[in-house]
């Protein structure tokens, strides 16, 4: 006789679930399982507070690069916005009350690490080992540490020698006063050119370095004027200004164009950066050479930000076209040779956005690592699954970045849900991508790379074979067509052979 889902998975009748980290992914997760009336998971959390990236990136200028209306969950739109695109204190504020709303309090666990989950093929679930010893059970692990959450630190020589305070913008040392300061930021992304233009009107001086320029946007980014305000306290406003921005985004990716050098879309927006350039630096031929890219648009990740080359033109600012090659106790070195005396050196070095799960160990049913079974080339079948990895999926994994992040999260954590769904309605206790699905999607995804601008650029997108891991080439409403309509034709469901004892992980009383 077949078992009842309170036999297979408890007294609730519902898989227990792990979700690794609160940020924008993980509150989403806890959020559909909520809808769908799974209560029996757990969100831990490495940090002392939800928010992932909006908690740990506390640099000043820090803000979003989409509309704020767009930015946001479909399920949460009202909300009091004061500016076109959120800062990040506004936007920790906007997360905590989704916690809030939608009851997962309970839910998390703060301060609490993940370092490694092992899939038991006996009874199928996940063994999930924490920092502080702990050990716990799981019947479906979904993964929501982010893209870009590991800093990467520059290997200059003599850097552990400097003698004035250093630090990486993922982790802003706020105690440091700049004010007066011989301040070097290295790295002109996204990041340094929202910290430059804060930070240049107190420092003595700053030094900006720049090993290749970016394509920069003007972002239009502004507060909401009393009109304004008044305005999207209305549900109609909120939703025709969500359409708005949402079906820009749609039609720029349409059929890749956005990508593809040669494109009226890809020409438009290189013409408006290039304009932009002309205008804003016209009187300084000497930073318009500097800050023009030589390659095509959009090679790397496009800049939004409308006062970074203001900033450039200050006299107490001096951009250095080129790389650092070392450190000294008080200063440092160019690629020319040239030494510059500092007291603070601001790291905006970036990430490791191609090691995917670089914090978490996840070991599959054949005994290998995920990373041992990637081998530098991260892949997913759309960027959540791999085969070998049963009940597992990956939010903001690889080759989902580009699109409407948030609606990709959205999606992504419907489609683990319908999953867990089907557990509890068929009985079944593992869940696995099929090979052949999966190896056809990631030849048709990389097909999908040819003739953009990604290709010949260098990028933050690439492995280290050249392969691009990052990528999504396309919109957000073909990735939701894909979720939506693969899910039970992409995958096989089995039952455990062995024990089916219930696995006991810890989830508010209620729902236990």
């Amino acid at each position: 006789m077949r078992k009842s889902a309170e036999e297979l998975f408890g007294p609730a009748g519902t898989p227990k679930v792990i979700v690794i980290g609160a940020g924008l992914g993980g509150i989403a997760a806890g959020v559909k399982l909520k809808k769908a009336g799974v209560e029996t998971f757990v969100i831990y959390e490495r940090s002392a507070s939800v928010g992932g990236t909006w908690w740990d990136n506390q640099y000043p200028g820090c803000e979003v690069d989409v509309g704020s209306y767009l930015y946001s969950y479909s399920f949460k739109q009202r909300f009091p916005w004061t500016r076109t695109h959120a800062t990040q204190p506004e936007l920790l504020r906007y997360i905590e009350e989704v916690v809030e709303d939608y009851g997962l309090r309970d839910h998390i666990q703060l301060s609490t690490t993940v370092e490694s989950a092992a899939w038991d093929e006996e009874r199928h679930i996940y063994r999930v080992a924490l920092a502080n010893g702990q050990v716990e059970e799981c019947n479906v692990l979904i993964s929501a540490v982010g893209f870009l959450n590991t800093p990467r630190y520059p290997d200059w020589p003599g850097l552990d020698q400097f003698e004035g305070p250093k630090f990486h913008t993922f982790r802003w040392e706020h105690e440091h006063d700049l004010t007066k300061k011989m301040v070097a930021i290295v790295g002109t992304g996204s990041t340094a050119t929202q910290i430059v233009p804060v930070i240049a009107p107190v420092v003595d001086h700053l030094y900006v370095f720049q090993r290749e320029p970016g394509w920069i946007i003007p972002k239009g980014d502004h507060d909401y004027t009393q009109e304004q305000l008044d305005r999207f306290r209305g549900a109609v406003a909120r939703r025709r200004e969500r359409i708005r921005l949402f079906t820009w985004l749609e039609m720029a990716n349409f059929r890749r164009a956005i990508h593809r050098p040669g494109t009226k879309v890809n020409a438009n927006l290189e013409s408006i950066c290039r304009g932009f350039i002309d205008s804003e630096l016209a009187e300084r031929p000497d930073l318009r050479e500097a800050v023009t890219p030589s390659y095509p648009f959009p090679g790397k990740r496009p800049i939004f930000n409308q006062t970074y080359f203001g900033a450039l033109k200050r006299d107490n600012v001096t951009l250095i076209p080129k790389a650092v090659t070392r450190v000294t106790p008080r200063g440092i070195v160019d690629a020319a040779g040239v030494e510059r005396q500092v007291d603070v050196l601001v790291l905006a070095t970036g990430f490791q956005p191609t090691n995917y799960l670089a914090s978490v160990e996840v070991t599959g049913r054949n005994g290998r690592s995920l990373h041992d079974e990637w081998n530098g080339e991260p892949e997913g079948f759309l960027g959540m699954t791999v085969p070998g990895f049963p009940n597992f999926y990956i939010l903001y994994g690889p080759n989902t970045n580009g699109g409407e992040i948030i609606s990709f999260l959205e999606h992504q954590s419907s489609y683990a849900v319908r999953a867990i769904r089907r557990m509890r309605r068929e009985r079944v206790t593992a869940i696995e991508v099929r090979p052949d699905v999966f190896r056809a999607y990631n030849r048709w995804i990389q097909r999908s790379m040819k003739g953009t601008a990604w290709v010949v650029s260098n990028n933050y997108y690439k492995a280290k074979t050249g392969k691009i891991v990052t990528q999504w080439p396309y919109g957000a409403l073909f990735y939701m067509f894909l979720t939506n309509v693969s899910g039970r034709l992409s995958s096989t469901a089995r039952r455990a052979s062995g024990s089916s004892r219930p696995v006991d992980v810890a989830v508010p009383a209620s729902a236990a």
